[in-house]
């Protein structure tokens, strides 16, 4: 490895030679792998972390490409996964850091397993379901996080320390309801990369064992508006909290609050977990759909095709599917059966 490669970095005293080090020795997991979770692996693989795990359940859609940084037209074209197509950019950017990209969509035992062997998470979802996930997890195994939203041209970030700062249920209470979304009102790039700006910092900040350092309040955004506050939190911290107080349940651990199926967050799209995985994989699905003259379109990681009514289908190879054309559970779960089983 180059000795330049990070000469500027350690130029900076705050990190120094000592905090490259520790940066080396680390591993982050990024949950998300779309606007924020592109720009914020960036940041970290080309900062010279040791150990990268990016997990995403999506694939690239042309959408996309006006702020997700690390995706090309043919990543598009190909209707490749996010996780996938991060890893193969990322390596390229960095092949000094270990990156792993994991097509699922995040579950209790997953991040149980991952919470084993990371210093930090970084959120880059769309969904408070999963953020909540990540959260109670965090919780548990006194694993820092870094909470990060954007939508229009606001953002809004806060590192979550277990033990010592309020946690996101302390913060919210409950889960909230779905409210804009970038495919509801839109979204600019700059909103994307001032999150990550604060994300990573925050990141590095951390990593290198500078907490003293850390800005300590939750940023609240609004570029478009000149807007830009911070709010001290620390009054919410709740002693009865379930997920970060004096007795922690854990709530959003129980399996019965993991849902199996979920309109996704502002598109006009259904996803199904199936219970149990489909026997057979991708190849048994794809003879099966061959025999009733659909069109497929496929990759080692998914396949698409549509159907009757101009619904949409994307399989993975876990058996989840992503239903597009319909915000109707009921309905999702009737293709999915027909064409799909289960």
């Amino acid at each position: 490895m180059s000795k330049d490669r990070y000469s500027r970095q350690t130029l900076f005293a705050p990190i120094g030679k000592a905090g490259q080090e520790k940066l080396q020795r680390t591993h982050v997991l990024v949950v998300g792998a779309g606007a924020l979770g592109a720009s914020v692996s960036e940041i970290l693989v080309r900062a010279g972390i040791g150990r990268l795990t990016i997990v995403d359940r999506d694939y690239v859609e042309w959408s996309n490409l006006q702020r997700q940084q690390l995706y090309t037209e043919k990543d598009a074209e190909d209707h490749l996964p996010k996780a996938i197509a991060a890893e193969r950019r990322l390596s390229q950017i960095n092949s000094n850091v270990s990156i792993q990209g994991k097509i699922a969509d995040l579950d209790v035992q997953e991040l149980a397993n991952y919470c084993q062997a990371i210093d930090l998470i970084i959120d880059a979802t769309d969904n408070f379901e999963t953020r909540m996930l990540i959260n109670d997890s965090a919780q548990k195994y006194r694993i820092p996080w870094i909470y990060g939203g954007c939508v229009g041209s606001t953002g809004i970030t806060y590192t979550i320390l277990p033990g010592q700062t309020p946690c996101l249920s302390c913060l919210l209470g409950t889960l909230p309801l779905a409210g804009d979304t970038c495919d509801t009102i839109g979204i600019i790039s700059p909103a994307v990369q001032l999150v990550t700006a604060h994300q990573a910092t925050e990141a590095l900040k951390l990593l290198t064992g500078q907490k003293a350092s850390l800005r300590n309040t939750l940023l609240f955004f609004n570029l478009w508006n000149n807007e830009h506050s911070t709010i001290n939190v620390d009054s919410m911290k709740k002693h009865d909290c379930p997920s970060c107080g004096s007795t922690p349940t854990y709530p959003y651990l129980n399996i019965e609050n993991q849902t199996k199926t979920a309109i996704l967050c502002g598109r006009d799209s259904v996803q199904i977990r199936p219970q149990r995985r489909l026997e057979g994989g991708l190849e048994t699905i794809s003879h099966r759909l061959s025999t009733l003259d659909i069109k497929l379109k496929s990759n080692p990681y998914l396949i698409n095709f549509e159907v009757e009514g101009g619904y949409r289908l994307v399989i993975f190879q876990d058996g989840r599917a992503l239903v597009h054309g319909t915000k109707d559970i009921a309905l999702a779960k009737t293709l999915y059966s027909r064409y799909i089983g289960g």
